[in-house]
């Protein structure tokens, strides 16, 4: 049975350029992620991956990804998956500037029935949201846990 989407919406009192930044830009990722390197290439097909140092001290690729649609600054759809991305799950991020604040939905769904990330997607998305709202709302963040 597939499993239910998880949605998240939420609002940023930020203009939506800098909302949209927040989703793609090196520097918003690597402070929500605690110091991942991301790298994106925005074009369809084009790899996304967040990495940084594994338990031993080398190299580790935290999360892999896949572009396939993105539309600056309202619409980003990527695939993406735990380490090498052996099993991917779909995310939408559609952003609506609206008077004061841009309206950010996130869907994260195509799960596969074995996606062991689908529980830590869920308890993971609103921390990861809740951090990006408060950095570009303040210009700082907080601890995830």
């Amino acid at each position: 049975m597939p499993k239910p989407p998880l949605i998240f919406t939420f609002y940023i009192a930020a203009p939506i350029e800098k909302v949209w930044s927040g989703f793609v830009s090196k520097e918003a990722n690597q402070t929500i992620f605690m110091g991942a390197d991301f790298h994106v290439d925005l074009e369809p097909g084009g790899a996304m991956t967040w990495s940084g140092p594994g338990k031993d001290g080398r190299p580790t690729r935290y999360v892999t990804g896949e572009v396939l649609r993105a539309e600056p600054p309202t619409l980003l759809e990527y695939k993406f998956g735990m380490g090498d991305g052996a099993v991917m799950s779909r995310v939408k991020v559609t952003l609506t500037q609206e008077t004061e604040a841009v309206k950010v939905v996130v869907t994260n769904d195509a799960f596969a029935d074995d996606d062991p990330a689908y529980l830590q997607n869920a308890d993971g998305w609103p921390r990861i949201l809740s951090r990006l709202k408060t950095l570009l709302e303040t210009g700082k963040t907080f601890r995830p846990h």
